[in-house]
């Protein structure tokens, strides 16, 4: 999830990295002889270090290469996917993906910043997505239905192939959300999150904080089935379809424009309401 930004160098008036000093020697692959050795540090910030071994957590540690790499390379070799990090310093300067490590380089990557505004110094993606639309994998089709409960296109189906989950990601412009963090370090894939929690709600809030959709929380505007967008129907052409008791009581209806399921506020309409509730309280008491 997103963190306060904190220990950032130098530039722009903020705190030298630590990746400066207290350097921790942790060796990466051994140079074939006869080549000069590239041997660079790295220090990776909040959650990125979920992805790294503990001896290289929440310090700058040694990583030598045995051939020319982007850091992109390097990072992704280290367990880190690309999706996840939001800036990159190397001396100091934010570089983008394809900048080649050099001997002697020292890195600072950071995740998303959730407190400081740092857009200036953004130079990983060409720009941010106008709107927050997703694709699942296979493993979160739950969490594909509370997406699509509070409003957000949501596309997910139990039999996606990695290569259609990647390339929908990126020819559609989708976030793509996953479990799988080698999926996500797939080149075409330029917005993704790795979702951590193993628990649905959880889920929901890790997303909602992640991309800071609080405001955008439109209920029961899209279907929970199919994903397709809810329209007002009038009761006289969908009576037909009802049931007795629905019939009598209820006035107000919508109808998905893709499968055509109905919707109305019976008491299923009652218990979405209240895990809507649900997900906002959790939202603002993680805020908190």
């Amino acid at each position: 999830m997103p963190h306060r930004a904190s220990g950032i160098p130098v530039n722009n008036g903020l705190r030298r990295t630590n990746c400066y000093r207290n350097m921790t020697a942790a060796t990466g692959q051994q140079q074939p002889a006869g080549k000069p050795a590239i041997t660079a540090w790295f220090r990776f910030y909040e959650e990125l270090n979920d992805f790294l071994p503990v001896g290289r957590r929440k310090v700058c540690f040694r990583h030598r290469l045995n051939r020319r790499a982007s850091v992109k390379d390097v990072i992704e070799s280290l367990g880190v996917p690309h999706t996840e990090v939001e800036l990159i310093l190397a001396n100091g300067a934010s570089i983008d993906f394809s900048y080649i490590v050099r001997d002697g380089d020292r890195s600072s990557v950071y995740p998303v910043f959730e407190a400081l505004d740092i857009r200036p110094l953004l130079k990983l993606r060409p720009e941010p997505l106008r709107k927050s639309r997703f694709v699942l994998d296979t493993h979160l089709g739950k969490l594909a239905r509370y997406l699509r409960l509070l409003g957000f296109d949501s596309r997910y189906r139990n039999n996606f192939t990695d290569e259609e989950l990647a390339g929908i990601s990126s020819t559609d412009r989708r976030i793509l959300l996953t479990r799988d963090r080698l999926l996500l370090q797939r080149s075409i894939v330029t917005h993704g999150c790795f979702v951590r929690s193993d628990d649905p709600k959880q889920q929901v809030i890790e997303v909602l904080r992640r991309f800071d959709l609080g405001d955008d929380i439109r209920p029961l505007t899209r279907c929970i089935r199919c994903n397709g967008t809810l329209s007002v129907v009038h009761k006289d052409r969908v009576y037909h379809r009802l049931v007795p008791k629905s019939q009598r009581y209820y006035e107000e209806f919508r109808i998905c424009d893709r499968c055509r399921q109905v919707y109305w506020r019976g008491s299923h309409f009652r218990k979405m309401n209240r895990l809507i509730d649900e997900f906002r309280q959790a939202l603002a008491q993680s805020r908190t």
